[in-house]
């Protein structure tokens, strides 16, 4: 019966782990195109903040759902579901192999097990108005600690920053009585439909991986984020994409609340932050097949590795998807 479910590898991990250039690679030897699995590279005009694959990145290989939005559109974990199950229709037509990369675990997750999200009676906008007020006051950080008060499963997947995401869950909550997380269990169906290998990237060394975000930092800074971050302010007006990490530590700066090098540590921390959050959230899937970077000699066996998998896991055409 799998066998008759479409291929789906996943290609996870925290920012700034290498998953974006492993992905590429592996579709391009196994004949993948990529799904976008990042709730912010779905804007367009924050491509240095969420750290986009650039057109020489992408190498050829056809990309879906990157840049499919402006930052003043909202968007919902049910639009991207609707969006990424007619890609890998798409792709799988075509014979080609649909491989999803990103670091949003609750867009992965809501994906491949075939979740149907909570219905609640409708949206409350006088209550809506007072959470958004209440984050303008008192941060983003608060918002997301209500939330892990009464929802820690679902908190650990999400930024502070994603302040809509945030927010629906505990409109959620308040409107049902139960966890978002808890009505993802329960709307789950029977079994996943596709034939999903997930391989997802973690590092023996956590240090190794906070340099890596540092580095990242000072080359976004390098690339022109600055021009990036206030571009989008003079904007105004954005919803979701107005939380994408990045832009958010460094509005300070440019109101003069703080130093650049003030503002690029925050963003370090930050980043290191949901990294460490990310893993969490990943850490709960058992079917998870887990590929530490700094315990193979080089990258070029680490490539060699993802590939067996795929190919071991997934029900692969023969001579379709050779390279």
């Amino acid at each position: 019966m799998a066998a008759s479910k479409p291929p789906l590898l996943v290609v996870g991990g925290p920012t700034a782990s290498g998953k974006t250039m492993l992905a590429v690679d592996i579709a391009a030897e196994l004949g993948g195109e990529i799904i976008c699995a990042d709730s912010m590279q779905v804007y367009r005009g924050m491509e240095i903040a969420t750290a986009a694959p650039t057109s020489e990145e992408r190498r050829g290989i056809p990309h879906h759902l990157f840049g499919i939005l402006e930052p003043e559109e909202s968007f919902s974990v049910a639009q991207y579901i609707h969006l990424a199950r007619a890609a890998i229709q798409e792709i799988t037509s075509r014979g080609a192999l649909p491989i999803l990369c990103g670091g949003t675990g609750l867009y992965i997750s809501c994906l491949i097990d075939g979740t149907q999200l909570a219905h609640t009676s409708g949206e409350n906008s006088a209550r809506r108005s007072q959470l958004r007020e209440m984050a303008a006051q008192k941060g983003p950080d608060h918002l997301w600690g209500m939330l892990n008060t009464v929802d820690p499963e679902l908190a650990a997947g999400l930024h502070p920053n994603n302040l809509g995401r945030v927010i629906r869950a505990i409109e959620v909550y308040e409107q049902t009585g139960l966890p978002m997380s808890e009505w993802q269990r329960r709307s789950k169906l029977g079994e996943s439909p596709y034939n999903v290998c997930f391989l997802a990237l973690g590092y023996t060394d956590r240090q190794l991986l906070n340099d890596r975000i540092d580095r990242r930092v000072e080359l976004m800074l390098e690339q022109g984020l600055l021009e990036e971050v206030k571009a989008m302010a003079a904007r105004g007006g954005l919803g979701t994409a107005n939380q994408a990490i990045g832009h958010k530590e460094f509005a300070t700066y440019l109101k003069g609340e703080q130093t650049l090098a003030e503002a690029t540590q925050l963003l370090k921390t930050r980043t290191r932050q949901y990294a460490k959050r990310q893993l969490t959230w990943l850490q709960r899937d058992k079917q998870i097949i887990w590929l530490a970077p700094d315990s193979f000699e080089s990258y070029e066996q680490l490539l060699i590795e993802a590939i067996r998998l795929a190919r071991e896991t997934l029900p692969l055409r023969e001579g379709k998807h050779e390279s």
